[in-house]
């Protein structure tokens, strides 16, 4: 069986596609979609990827009106989160488990975030 080989791309509504992809960058080191060939694009490392439907009453990503919640594996959580709280940025840290350690957070138009430091 032929099977794809990454994500490509993660393409969603917002509000003001600006601000938020500004908020992206500023905040998570996220790059926008390039505009001119020599433009940079983000690059993620290789590393798992939970790939995972969950049922349409969960309470997991919080807003029960919002659709999705992305996850971002991160090498440093502590260093993560201080430098989101000190940019005034609201950070939950979760127990750690055996997989990571995690955090949840919201972007500016209230999309779920969780942030993943793989163990």
């Amino acid at each position: 069986m032929e099977k794809v080989a990454g994500i490509g791309g993660f393409f969603f509504r917002a509000q003001d596609p600006a601000a938020l992809g500004r908020w992206y960058l500023d905040h998570l080191g996220i790059a926008l979609t390039p505009t001119a060939a020599d433009s940079p694009v983000w690059e993620q490392e290789a590393g798992e990827t939970v790939f995972s439907p969950f049922p349409e009453k969960t309470e997991y990503f919080g807003d029960a009106a919002k659709q999705w919640m992305i996850n971002f594996r991160v090498h440093d959580l502590e260093k993560m989160v201080a430098q989101l709280r000190k940019a005034g940025i609201d950070v939950e840290v979760n127990p750690d488990y055996s997989f990571g350690r995690f955090a949840r957070l919201r972007d500016p138009e209230g999309n779920p975030i969780e942030l993943w430091q793989p163990t």
